[in-house]
């Protein structure tokens, strides 16, 4: 007989943010925000060198997570850090990776 892992809502929480943060283009995207509070998805295609389309996948998922929010202003999409959910996922991985620093291999 199979055991169920009794998953949290913090061990499904930071699973969220870890996906969001699995691609390379995504974690970019989020260093672009923080040092520019918000920018337009117009201007971000022009910064970061891959196509719209695969942009506002990125976007998309990062919106989904909850560590950004997009504001529409016709015809263009403001996006920006969501403060209350990054703040979040930073206390979750850093209690997660405070409480596993006894289990690291040397």
């Amino acid at each position: 007989m199979k055991k169920e892992i009794a998953f949290t809502e913090k061990h499904k929480l930071l699973a969220k943010y870890a996906k969001a943060l699995g691609h390379p283009a995504r974690v970019y995207i989020l260093e672009v925000l923080a040092n520019k509070k918000c920018c337009y998805s117009g201007d971000m295609a022009e910064e970061i060198p891959i196509a719209r389309s695969t942009l506002s996948q990125h976007l998309k998922e990062l919106k989904y997570a909850g560590l950004i929010q997009g504001e529409i202003e016709p015809p263009k999409i403001k996006y920006c850090i969501d403060s209350k959910n990054w703040n979040i996922a930073q206390k979750l991985f850093n209690n997660h990776f405070k409480g596993s620093s006894k289990i690291i291999c040397k």
